[in-house]
């Protein structure tokens, strides 16, 4: 039994009541009915890399699991390389030990998280852009039978493989002019959801991304729930095709 799942077994009635006054219990009986009634388990998947922002990352990976530790929903989040698992050193020198190598067909959802914008030199997204594995990566797994969700600049990983040219993006307001050069269509949203591509703002925005995310995978009921547990409030518009 891993941490998270030790947590839920041990939460008690003291817990379930503190959720259920955060949320109220209707709201915590939705959102567990919606979660248990997923007939398939929603894989996410979050690519790492060296230079990766920590809260792009750690903050969708937050959401998602907090949806499955306390409403039941069939979510299996993992961090995951393009390359072979091992250890990611992030954008602020944090380390972090990625297990699992991404293959495309393994993933229902696949967050790109940012990072490293402001020095080209240092890792992040324009050394893996030039680097070119993971927008290749992107490019083939972006087949309709997934979602690829960006966030902050991470968008840019996308638009190097061609995902954000001629539809509906957002990403950092460094990034804007550049995504849109290179063909994005940019809107005035803190998420942009265009299908199969969906697309965040700056930094924190990936946590409203993956709120919205678990709203149009398992309803508002289970994303309020996951709202009440954070003590986040989402802000900013979604946009939808």
């Amino acid at each position: 039994m891993n941490r998270r799942d030790l947590l839920r077994s041990t939460m008690g009635a003291a817990t379930a009541a503190a959720v259920a006054g955060l949320v109220g219990p209707s709201t915590v009986a939705a959102a567990t009915a919606a979660g248990r009634s997923r007939a398939s388990t929603l894989r996410v998947r979050i690519l790492m890399y060296d230079g990766v922002e920590e809260v792009d990352s750690i903050g969708p990976a937050e959401v998602f699991d907090i949806a499955r530790v306390y409403y039941d929903a069939k979510v299996d989040v993992r961090y995951v390389t393009v390359d072979e698992p091992r250890v990611i050193t992030m954008n602020r020198g944090a380390k972090m030990v990625v297990e699992h190598r991404w293959r495309p067909d393994d993933a229902d959802i696949v967050v790109v998280p940012g990072g490293g914008w402001r020095d080209p030199s240092a890792p992040g997204t324009h050394v893996e852009i030039a680097r070119g594995v993971i927008p290749r990566t992107l490019a083939d797994a972006h087949d309709g039978t997934r979602i690829i969700a960006g966030v902050c600049v991470g968008v840019m990983l996308m638009s190097a493989a061609g995902l954000t040219k001629n539809r509906p993006c957002t990403t950092h307001n460094l990034a804007k002019e550049r995504l849109e050069a290179e063909g994005g269509i940019i809107k005035k949203a803190r998420v942009v959801d265009a299908g199969t591509v969906v697309t965040a703002g700056g930094v924190t925005s990936g946590i409203d991304q993956a709120l919205w995310l678990v709203e149009r995978e398992f309803g508002p009921d289970m994303a309020v729930g996951v709202e009440g547990v954070l003590e986040h409030e989402r802000r900013g518009a979604v946009w939808r095709a």
